[in-house]
């Protein structure tokens, strides 16, 4: 159970989001990220451009490891329990059934992370990554399988992890 701030974090977690199936391009890129493979691939695409995107990329990936890596330390310590699993057609959106602990979003902190990076290093390549990020970070709420607060904290942890390395790489 969580502390006295429980009841607080339940009031924003109640998000109301609707329970109907998700679209499927939600559904496609949440699912891309999971392991960070879809960061792997946007990676791949930043490399094959000349100037500063290629170096983006390369930050991208150290950042989003190193973020994923805090994400699960932090979430084992933690230990947060996801929202209930219930029949809804929005949870059976999903190929996968997440079974780890909820806080923070994994996916919300190597999103953010990668992102973050990229950012430092590319403005441009940053806009054009930050969507695919919000999508991954809207896609694990929408689906019921993180609390917001989950992923509000994922994004805060990516950010955190990936500016404390800017310039390390």
């Amino acid at each position: 159970m969580w502390p006295e701030g429980e009841e607080a974090l339940r009031k924003l977690d109640d998000h109301g989001l609707p329970t109907s199936r998700v679209h499927p391009v939600v559904v496609a890129t949440t699912t891309a990220a999971r392991g960070g493979l879809l960061w792997f691939v946007v990676a791949a695409l930043l490399a094959v451009r000349r100037g500063p995107s290629r170096r983006a990329g390369v930050c991208g990936l150290v950042a989003a490891g190193a973020g994923m890596l805090s994400g699960h330390l932090l979430s084992a310590l933690i230990r947060r329990p996801r929202p209930a699993t219930r029949r809804l057609p929005a949870r059976e959106s999903l190929p996968e059934r997440p079974n780890s602990f909820s806080f923070p979003s994994k996916h919300a902190v190597t999103a953010a992370a990668f992102t973050t990076a990229v950012a430092l290093r590319s403005p441009k390549a940053g806009a054009a990554v930050a969507p695919l990020a919000f999508v991954v970070c809207y896609g694990r709420v929408r689906t019921h399988v993180h609390w917001p607060t989950d992923v509000f904290g994922g994004v805060a942890l990516g950010f955190a992890v990936a500016y404390r390395l800017r310039g390390r790489h």
